[in-house]
């Protein structure tokens, strides 16, 4: 039987605002997101969901949970790293993003790996 100690995900992200695909005069600013996640635990585990929530600059919240991550449920074994980029949109040029992952190890144990919070920001729009 696994002990959750056994499971520890690292997971570092990367933002970068999409210039050429926002519309500012219509209050839409896509961004990118890269996303890498290491097992750096001692057991496999499979990313089965995930989870968003996604704050604009008013605080309107947007949740989105799905199956996996840019159409995969990637294994990753003690020592593997997955990494992925995906985009997402805001109706201010500041927002925030974060959620968990929910992964499966080999023996059927379901444990969360938290994302860590995203900032998304339209360059020279806070000092």
């Amino acid at each position: 039987m696994s002990d959750l100690s056994d499971h520890t995900i690292a997971i570092d992200v990367a933002t970068a605002y999409l210039q050429d695909q926002s519309k500012p005069d219509e209050d839409l600013y896509y961004f990118a997101y890269t996303i890498g996640i290491r097992n750096t635990g001692q057991i496999s585990a499979r990313l089965l969901r995930r989870r968003w929530l996604i704050l604009d600059a008013t605080g309107h919240p947007r949740e989105i949970a799905g199956d996996g991550v840019v159409g995969e449920q990637p294994l990753l074994r003690p020592g593997d790293r997955f990494e992925y980029t995906s985009s997402t949109f805001f109706k201010t040029p500041y927002g925030t993003m974060d959620g968990a992952y929910t992964m499966v190890d080999d023996e059927g144990t379901e444990f969360e790996a938290k994302i860590p919070r995203m900032v998304f920001c339209v360059p020279r729009v806070l000092h």
